[in-house]
């Protein structure tokens, strides 16, 4: 076995960057909800995420597997340099889809990068088309939907079970449950998505003859790995966290519960497949199911929309970008050197744009801008109407305007509502 070179060092130390910023693109997977109902402050959540993240990439190597062994062929003449540029495609579209405060797929733009990348150097011979297929084209089209489903059934059958108790009896418990969901899916987004990194490295190591092929991921691939996106995850990516807590839907106690406990369950089972799926996408659709679950629950549709066309060009965009890279890569040294000084100027012009509005866990919880109900959530509503309350709500009363005079019958004057 040959020793590591620098070009293959430098493909490690892209990939744990890579696996920083799926930490932190991804935080929100597992703690948007629980922050944004108070279940738990936003510095304690990360907190707790990043330590259960790091714990989680232990568990299992069945994704890591799927990715170095499974999309990429391998044995097709594979470089370093080409796993340099797909990386590249990837870190970029996280940081745009992070700095737009989308929750787009951290995995689908690692493999989107890959494929392209591979595609450009080596050519269709380089992809396992059946592989894209089976384990990451219908995950990311079926994941979603039954996270959505599991999560909307949850959360009709919570607020049955509690519908004859005192909301306020039921905070404590709902607590608890939130702490304890929120930390399962942690743990299984470290046994999912830090995977995808170590996978990515062992790829490396393999086409770099430093490591013999279909080996497992060595130790120390697992641990640096797993400390990575550990520290993504506590930096916090506040943005997406955000958009995921308050964006989508008005979370309660109870969906947030059931939100993550069908999300947790879904990823935990596609690990243990062998699926590398989008936790992002998973964790997204379950919050949409808690919010058709609750009746007089409001999806906002808009920025759903943009998350769905995000997920749509995530494989696309970074594979054009690491296609780019693969392209410029294959010249020699120079263009190794060129893509990683492109890289670096567009990472910290994005950087740099992100400082003029910051979001961080002071700001974190600020509610998202009102959007009118739709012609869906309109439908919805008409089929399970919000539960009639003996006062209004305060918006509903400002929006009457004020009281009206009308004439009472046989008697003057009075003030409607009297």
């Amino acid at each position: 076995m040959e020793h590591i070179t620098l070009l293959i060092g430098i493909v490690i130390v892209t990939a744990l960057v890579f696996d920083f910023t799926n930490g932190f693109h991804d935080t929100a997977n597992a703690m948007a909800t629980t922050i944004s109902t108070g279940a738990l402050r936003p510095k304690t959540a990360v907190a707790m995420s990043a330590v259960l993240n790091l714990g989680g990439a232990f568990l299992s190597v069945e994704v890591a597997k799927t990715i170095s062994g499974g999309i990429i062929d391998e044995s097709a003449g594979l470089r370093p340099e080409v796993i340099f540029a797909g990386l590249v495609g990837a870190i970029v579209w996280n940081l745009l889809t992070w700095l737009a405060g989308l929750p787009s797929s951290s995995s689908h733009a690692l493999f989107g990068g890959l494929i392209g990348a591979t595609l450009v150097s080596v050519g269709t011979g380089g992809v396992h088309g059946d592989a894209v297929v089976m384990k990451v084209l219908i995950p990311a089209v079926a994941a979603p939907i039954v996270a959505g489903l599991a999560a909307m059934a949850a959360t009709r059958l919570t607020y049955r079970l509690a519908r004859n108790r005192d909301e306020a009896d039921t905070a404590k418990g709902y607590r608890a449950g939130q702490i304890a969901s929120a930390a399962l899916v942690s743990l299984a987004h470290g046994t999912n998505d830090a995977q995808k990194t170590m996978g990515v490295i062992t790829l490396a190591l393999i086409t770099g003859g430093v490591i013999a092929p279909h080996s497992d991921p060595p130790l120390w691939v697992i641990a640096s790995a797993g400390i990575a996106i550990a520290l993504g995850t506590y930096l916090g990516g506040w943005r997406i966290i955000r958009t995921m807590g308050k964006g989508i839907t008005d979370i309660r106690p109870p969906q947030g519960f059931a939100a993550q406990t069908g999300a947790a369950a879904t990823i935990l089972a596609s690990s243990h497949l062998g699926f590398a799926l989008s936790t992002t996408q998973v964790c997204s659709g379950s919050v949409m199911g808690s919010g058709l679950g609750r009746k007089g629950g409001v999806v906002r549709w808009s920025t759903a929309g943009r998350m769905v066309i995000a997920w749509c060009l995530t494989l696309p965009a970074a594979g054009l970008v690491a296609a780019g890279a693969a392209f410029l890569a294959d010249q020699g040294d120079w263009g190794v050197a060129t893509v990683a000084v492109l890289a670096l100027a567009v990472c910290g012009a994005i950087w740099a744009a992100s400082r003029r509005k910051p979001v961080d866990h002071t700001n974190v919880n600020e509610v998202a801008p009102a959007e009118p109900a739709g012609v869906v959530t309109t439908a919805l509503q008409t089929v399970s109407p919000p539960p009639a309350g003996p006062v209004a709500p305060a918006a509903v009363v400002a929006q009457a305007g004020p009281p009206v005079q009308v004439a009472a019958p046989h008697a003057g004057a009075a003030t409607a509502g009297h």
